[in-house]
């Protein structure tokens, strides 16, 4: 894309130490920054908080996969 973590930071107001771990994926992306992030790109403004939701939703599920295989399904009413 052609844009550096200090540029972005610059562009969208925050400090360059938060797109910096973003980009590590050391940091989530919070609702704050998403909203930044798709007005700085003209995306749908849940686009990158709908990321960091997959995201999360995966590795929650890789992390619980023991605990979900062992819960019982319940039939409904």
């Amino acid at each position: 894309m052609g844009i550096t973590a200090y540029r972005l930071a610059k562009d969208i107001g925050v400090p360059q130490m938060r797109i910096s771990e973003i980009i590590a994926g050391k940091r989530a992306i919070t609702v704050d920054t998403g909203q930044r992030l798709s007005r700085c790109f003209g995306l749908d403004e849940t686009f990158w908080t709908g990321l960091q939701r997959d995201h999360d939703a995966a590795v929650a599920k890789d992390e619980l996969a023991e605990v979900l295989a062992a819960i019982r399904t319940r039939e409904a009413a």
